[in-house]
C-alpha cells in the first residue's frame, strides 16, 4: 500500500502476489487460513472493493485517525516499556516492523488494527490490559500483529468505514459490501488467532485469553470451565439463531478455540514451537477448521 494520501491499488496488489507466493507449507505466511487468502484474492479483483478501499483510506486520513488517537496514549520504550516489550517480541516472531500501539480508555475488552498496510496501528482498550496477564496480553497483541502480517489492515479499515456509513442510514447502499467483508473478517480472525498462538507459544494462554473475552468478570475467571464453555458450540448449532453469525465480524468464541486446537496439532506449529516435525499438514488443518467454523451446517 502506498502512503495514505496516495493509494496505488495496483502496486499494492502486485505486492500481495508476492505474499501469496510464500503461502506454501514453509513460507512465512503459511499459517494463514486458506479461505482468508482466497477471499482477499477475490477482493483484489473486484472493482467495487477497490473503490471502497480507496474511499476508506481517504476517510481514515481525513477524520478517523485523529478521532481515534486524540485521547489515546502511545506505547514506546519510554511509555509502558513492559507492554512495549511484548509488542517487540510479537513483531520479531512474525517478522514485521514493530507496529505503533496505543492504549485507549475503554471498559470494553477489545483491541483492533486500523490504517493501511504501510501505516497501521493497533488500539488496545485499557480493559484488556487490566484483565489480562502479561502472557495473555502478548497473545492479544500477537493476534493484532497477525492482521498486519497478513495484509488485513486495509480491509479492516474499509469494514469500519462502511459500518460507520451504515450507521448514518446508508445501510441499503453499503449492505452487500459489509456482508462480504464481515464474511472475510471471520476467516481473517482464524488466521490471526494462529498468529496469536505462534507469538504466545502456549495454547492454554491463548484459550484463556479468549475465555476472558467471553466472560469479562475478574471474580469468575478462576472458576471458568473452558471445556464446559466449548460444549456451547454444539448448542449453537441448533435453532434459527445460528444464522445471526452471518452478520458477525468474528466467529463465535467456542469455534475459535476449537479451531486453534486443530492448528495446535499442525506440523507447522509443532515445528515452530520446538515440539517436533510431526503433525497435520496445513491443508488438513484448514479442512478440519472449515468444518468447525462454517456458519450453516
Amino acid at each position: 500500500m502506498a502512503q495514505i494520501g496516495q493509494l496505488e491499488f495496483g502496486k499494492w496488489v502486485s505486492e500481495r502476489k508476492g505474499e501469496r507466493a510464500s503461502g506454501e507449507e514453509g513460507g512465512e505466511h503459511a499459517y494463514a487460513y486458506a479461505l482468508d487468502r482466497q477471499t482477499r484474492l477475490a477482493f483484489e479483483n473486484a472493482k467495487p472493493v477497490q473503490l471502497a478501499v480507496e474511499a476508506a483510506v481517504r476517510m481514515f486520513k481525513s477524520f478517523v485517525k485523529n478521532e481515534l488517537l486524540g485521547q489515546a496514549v502511545k506505547i514506546g520504550p519510554r511509555q509502558f516499556p513492559r507492554v512495549h516489550g511484548l509488542v517487540v517480541s510479537c513483531a520479531d516472531t512474525l517478522g514485521i516492523a514493530v507496529p505503533t500501539v496505543y492504549i485507549v480508555n475503554s471498559p470494553v475488552l477489545n483491541a483492533g488494527t486500523f490504517g493501511t498496510n504501510d501505516d497501521s496501528f493497533i488500539l488496545i482498550h485499557s480493559a484488556i490490559v487490566d484483565h489480562m496477564s502479561d502472557d495473555e496480553l502478548k497473545a492479544v497483541i500477537g493476534h493484532e500483529c497477525g492482521h498486519i502480517h497478513n495484509s488485513h489492515v486495509v480491509y479492516l479499515t474499509t469494514l469500519d468505514f462502511l459500518t460507520r456509513l451504515a450507521s448514518m442510514f446508508l445501510w441499503w447502499i453499503v449492505a452487500p459490501a459489509v456482508v462480504s467483508l464481515r464474511a472475510w473478517s471471520r476467516r481473517a480472525e482464524i488466521t490471526s488467532d494462529r498468529a496469536s498462538l505462534l507469538c504466545a507459544r502456549d495454547p492454554a494462554v491463548v484459550t484463556r485469553a479468549l475465555g476472558k473475552l467471553a466472560l469479562g468478570s475478574r471474580k469468575l475467571y478462576d472458576e471458568l470451565n473452558l471445556e464446559v464453555f466449548l460444549e456451547q458450540h454444539e448448542e449453537s448449532r441448533e435453532g434459527p439463531g445460528k444464522y445471526s453469525e452471518l452478520f458477525a465480524t468474528h466467529p463465535w468464541l467456542p469455534k475459535r478455540m476449537l479451531a486453534l486446537r486443530v492448528f495446535e496439532k499442525s506440523r507447522l506449529y509443532r515445528k515452530r514451537a520446538g515440539l517436533g516435525d510431526d503433525g497435520l499438514s496445513m491443508k488438513e488443518v484448514d479442512e478440519k477448521v472449515q468444518e468447525i467454523v462454517k456458519v450453516v451446517t
